[in-house]
């Protein structure tokens, strides 16, 4: 058999882990498991993922493990058979007690519709519990993510929903903090489609940060796009999604940053990590759904149930037995990485019998405080610690809807999971006791009440540092609006049609991205007179407003920021239509939240109670309803970052705008260029 170099079966040089892997594959594992085939011929250049699942089936399902270490520390000890100097040691890496490291074998999907040269993920998803490990063997590498259409079954009945190499919810990205991966997406679902990495900030780069028509036009059908993910400063839970249309409620996943090798957790490290992801779930086709109600102008179907890593849970139909479980063991502490993912709502989000004790959110370390419950809203990500530290059996974790607004309709069932102690039971544990510490829907005191516990952790190895004198002041009201029908026959109130804005401009995408435009000097795609304060000014969260107020212009607008200024933005929501809750994202971006409050924002009084010691660090945040929230951040990120409301229908009715950052003065402060592969628009 001629002799194979690390060129042809290790994607990147230097990395000692899979050297060893490539080496053993070659010499031990491959002609047995071809000979088995039938085959008498080897391809000396098979794709890399082969070598993959034949190590991982001989290792897992065959328990070789051990073995197979101990003839690599055999068969190369004093020898040098293959380019990058395989020593022996290396081997011990497959050691049975190193088996944490070996969830870098195992493909996203053995079914993968595309040749995948990297594929360093772990095979389930979200419903793997993960242990915590010393340090991550976790490398500059190449992802795929096929986006394709797949029959999945939930409440009764199956439907073709939009998946990621086939799984929902999504395959979990592992990375360590300022590392960059490539993500190779595969567009082969019938739609169009783009990829957002949420609250990634992708420095000078946001050519892949993913909106549609803001940073790129879409991935059509068939196509691909090489996305280029960029992390530096972030720490802890992200997440990705889709970001066109509302494909996002089945295209989602976890994405986690370990911190740089060589450091740990500003907290004991937990026994093990498992995301949860909160969700929705449609028996309608979702595209239909969107067509719908954009048609009409009316507001969407309510979905038919909320999920936990995308179950329903035993209060639903046909539910009971696919119940998301976590199992743990007596004494331990587990780190629960949550995400809503949901479309729609804030929840809140409980354990029976356990208190939770959040140690960060969006990827940014809080001070610890222990609480019975969380609030989370559409797009936010919480790190928080479960202690399993009660009596021997099985407790429900449960999430349900947090909405301030009567009129806003919901599915009120609440989605569980079971958290299932291990343990030899002489006979079936009882069932899962209820939590008696979830608020219920439209208890805003515990809203507020968590949401003034999060603080921004600020230690030696985590500092922050609040903007304090402010260059730049803007006001921005959020709004629900509605625009006149003809012979008032939309769906809307009084049968108008729904509608959202920023400062009463509702947003229009462009037939073009406005990145590519502004960084081409394309003229006509969009205007950068977004307004820094409201053009009306009106008592915002009256009673009985005028109808005349309802109705929003349309307009392309952005606004420029200069480099380096430094920005507070006071979010004033509005009861224009409907006063509502929203979570409000900004891209490309964290931001320090340093105040909130009901009504109309007093820009005499309010700033006096700001928290400029230590606010929390986040991406998104919920801005009461008519109320009002400030957020402060320094625009050292040029390019072109989408800000939106983070419910889907809103995002449909225009409550979105983007910020156009300029360049700075010296190289290192510049946008950098497009990639060769961005998807067409024409």
């Amino acid at each position: 058999m001629s002799q194979v170099t690390l060129e042809e079966l290790v994607i990147k040089k230097g990395e000692e882990f899979k050297c060893a892997i490539a080496t053993i594959v070659h010499r031990y594992l491959m002609i047995q498991e071809l000979e088995e085939r039938g085959s008498k011929k080897f391809n000396m250049r098979m794709d890399f993922l082969i070598f993959l699942e034949l190590l991982y089936a001989r290792m897992f399902h065959r328990g070789r493990r051990n073995s197979i270490a101990s003839w690599g520390r055999r068969h190369f000890s004093g020898r040098n058979e293959v380019k990058g100097q395989i020593r022996p040691h290396y081997f011990d890496l497959l050691e049975t007690k190193h088996e944490a490291n070996l969830h870098l074998l195992r493909p996203w999907n053995k079914r993968l519709e595309t040749k995948s040269r990297r594929v360093p993920i772990e095979g389930k998803g979200n419903h793997n519990v993960k242990t915590s490990s010393k340090s991550r063997n976790i490398h500059n590498t190449v992802y795929t993510k096929a986006v394709k259409e797949t029959p999945y079954t939930r409440l009764c009945s199956t439907k073709p929903i939009l998946t990621v190499n086939g799984q929902f919810p999504g395959p979990t990205l592992y990375v360590n903090k300022g590392e960059t991966i490539i993500v190779d997406v595969y567009n082969r679902a019938k739609d169009n489609i783009t990829i957002h990495w949420h609250g990634v900030k992708q420095p000078k780069y946001p050519w892949t940060d993913g909106p549609e028509f803001i940073t790129q036009c879409p991935i059509r059908p068939g196509g691909k796009f090489s996305q280029k993910i960029i992390f530096s400063t972030e720490e802890g839970t992200l997440w990705w999604h889709a970001h066109s249309d509302w494909s996002r409620a089945t295209v989602h996943g976890a994405i986690v940053v370990y911190p740089k090798n060589g450091t740990s957790y500003p907290f004991p490290k937990p026994y093990a990590e498992v995301p949860i992801i909160l969700g929705e779930w449609w028996k309608q086709d979702i595209m239909q759904l969107l067509d719908t109600f954009l048609k009409t102008g009316g507001d969407p179907n309510t979905s038919d149930a909320y999920t936990i890593n995308g179950q329903p849970g035993d209060l639903y139909p046909c539910s009971k037995s696919d119940t998301f479980k976590l199992m743990v063991d007596h004494g331990k502490t587990y780190l629960l990485r949550m995400i809503n993912a949901a479309m729609s709502d804030i929840l809140f989000f409980s354990i029976a019998n356990h208190q939770l004790t959040v140690v960060g959110t969006d990827a940014s370390y809080t001070k610890p405080f222990k609480t019975d419950y969380i609030t989370i809203s559409p797009g936010q990500t919480m790190d928080v610690l479960l202690e399993a530290n009660q009596p021997l059996g099985q407790y429900y974790m449960a999430a349900r809807v947090f909405s301030s607004f009567n009129i806003v309709t919901f599915d009120s069932t609440t989605t569980t999971a079971i958290v299932h102690y291990n343990a030899n039971y002489t006979s079936p544990p009882p069932p899962p006791s209820f939590p008696q510490n979830l608020p219920y829907y439209n208890d805003t005191n515990a809203s507020s009440t968590y949401a003034r516990g999060l603080r921004s952790l600020d230690s030696p190895n985590h500092p922050i540092n609040v903007p304090l004198n402010m260059s730049t002041k803007l006001i921005f009201t959020i709004s629900v609006n509605a625009i006149p029908c003809a012979n008032d026959s939309c769906a809307g109130p009084n049968g108008t049609r729904l509608s959202a804005s920023m400062n009463n401009i509702s947003f229009v995408n462009p037939s073009i991205d406005i990145l590519q435009a502004y960084y081409n000097h394309i003229n006509g795609v969009y205007e950068d007179r977004f307004p820094n304060v409201p053009p009306l000014i009106f008592n915002f969260t009256a009673d009985y407003l005028p109808l005349e107020l309802e109705t929003p212009q349309k307009g392309t607008e952005v606004k420029v920021l200069e480099y380096n200024s430094t920005v507070e933005l006071v979010f004033q929501g509005t009861n224009l239509v409907a006063g509502t809750e929203h979570p409000m994202h900004l891209h490309g971006y964290s931001f320090y939240v340093v105040g909130w409050g009901s009504g109309n924002f007093d820009k005499d009084k309010d700033p006096l109670g700001y928290n400029l010691v230590d606010p929390p660090l986040q991406n998104t945040i919920a801005v009461p309803r008519n109320g009002w929230a400030a957020i402060r951040f320094k625009a050292d990120n040029p390019g072109v970052w989408l800000m939106h409301c983070h419910l889907e229908r809103h995002l449909s009715w225009g409550m979105d705008m983007s910020f156009i950052v300029k360049n700075g003065k010296n190289p290192k402060e510049k946008l950098l260029p497009p990639p060769p592969d961005m998807p067409s628009c024409y």
